[in-house]
């Protein structure tokens, strides 16, 4: 692999592989109520907030941490104005203290919030707008969780960008990312190139887990599949996935590692993995190459789908981790690109309908199917070209996918949305 094109993927990696605490949709919300606060300069009276309806979806049903257990668009906002460090981003309402919550409990209920369903045609698009006597502030952010395009104060620019609004906008090209390329890169990997950041997944997303397992958080699905299916390695592959989730989605305080704008898909993507590399006693630099085949082919399934969508996102982490999980058995490019069309052909079409408690079934059925996509592969069983709509090579599939997930469940998504609204 030529020198750019290896710094290019390692960037790639810096990109995505970011720390968040909470859901990052809220916790995005929080930010920008945070810098909006900032550009204001003071506590404000009035809250206008304006989201998508994909963001609406991933809201509405979380718990936003450090609030008491509390849910929804006005609750995330109210945590980032009231004790948001706008500075920590994904992390920004990580430091709330015990008054603090106590605080936002007081402000809720004292100040004036109103929640709008942008129809800007952005997926992604969050604006919030204080108001303080005649003062006001507005913040907007479009495209990915931190990608902040205006701040004004008064109606006057603070800050603009003149980045479109597309998610991978100011971003290293994700199409360079093909599955031959990503085990070739592995393969090559110098460690040290990447190490600091593989070792926070590892340690963040177990930490995590660990805490799911321990105590009881949301649907307990992880202690259920332990105390259900048994102590194997694949089925504590998928317990240990699914125990971050049940935390993360029921309002724990412990940042994850996320992948592709989502702790949920970082958590699938990796926890499986650690699983397995402690279960066949593997060096940690072998576990920190089958990470990077996982992340990154987490990352490509994503770039044709979007970040939000009508498509689960755990579907094409599950995947990653089947991939992953290949590699560390020693598979090729070859076996790892039959385990991935394998596991797109047993899980697509798991529809996303909102962050809550239910995402950590969801992800463990994604981490089943990477499992026994791989496992199909290593017996030499595999699905063909022509199956549904798998195609003769791996990135054609892929295309497919992303097709569907793009273009074909864009009518799904709205009236998910539209249902979500209703019952709202």
């Amino acid at each position: 692999m030529d020198n750019r094109l290896y710094r290019d993927f390692v960037n790639i990696l810096g990109e995505e592989l970011l720390p968040a605490m909470g859901c990052t949709e809220p916790i995005s919300i929080a930010y920008a109520a945070a810098l909006a606060r900032d550009a204001l300069g003071e506590i404000p009276e009035r809250t206008e907030i304006s989201v998508s309806g994909n963001i609406l979806k991933n809201v509405k049903s979380v718990v936003v941490p450090n609030t008491g257990g509390m849910k929804g668009v006005t609750c995330a906002a109210a945590a980032g104005i009231i004790a948001g460090d706008s500075s920590k981003k994904l992390e920004v309402i990580a430091g709330v203290t015990a008054a603090e919550v106590q605080k936002i409990a007081v402000y809720l209920k004292t100040a004036s919030f109103s929640v709008e369903h942008s129809r800007s045609g952005c997926v992604f698009d969050i604006g919030v707008k204080v108001y303080k006597g005649e003062n006001s502030a507005f913040v907007r952010i479009v495209g990915h969780h931190t990608n902040v395009v205006l701040v004004q104060k008064n109606g006057e620019s603070v800050f603009s960008s003149e980045a479109v609004y597309e998610e991978n906008s100011c971003r290293t090209d994700r199409s360079i990312l093909t599955v031959d390329k990503i085990v070739e890169f592995a393969d090559g990997l110098n460690v040290a190139d990447v190490y600091d950041l593989i070792k926070r997944q590892i340690d963040y997303n177990k930490a995590i887990s660990d805490e799911g397992l321990k105590n009881d958080y949301g649907a307990k699905v992880g202690k259920v599949l332990l105390n259900s299916f048994g102590k194997g390695v694949h089925n504590r592959a998928k317990a240990a996935a699914a125990a971050g989730s049940d935390a993360r989605m029921n309002g724990c305080s412990k940042p994850v590692v996320i992948v592709s704008g989502s702790g949920n898909q970082g958590m699938a993507a990796s926890l499986p993995l650690i699983t397995y590399a402690e279960y066949l006693n593997l060096p940690e630099e072998k576990l920190i190459r089958g990470l990077v085949v996982s992340d990154l082919v987490t990352i490509h399934l994503k770039t044709g789908i979007g970040r939000l969508s009508a498509y689960c996102g755990a579907v094409s982490a599950g995947c990653g981790a089947g991939a992953g999980i290949c590699y560390l058995y020693g598979g090729n490019a070859a076996a790892v690109s039959c385990t991935i069309v394998n596991a797109l052909a047993i899980n697509s079409g798991v529809i996303c309908d909102g962050a809550k408690s239910s995402c950590a079934a969801k992800i463990a059925s994604a981490v089943e199917a990477g499992i026994l996509g791989f496992e199909m592969t290593r017996k030499g069983s595999n699905f063909c070209g022509g199956d549904g709509i798998l195609a003769d090579c791996v990135e054609s599939t892929i295309d497919n996918v992303g097709d569907v997930a793009r273009v074909g469940m864009r009518e799904t998504d709205e009236e998910i949305i539209r249902l979500m609204i209703k019952k709202c």
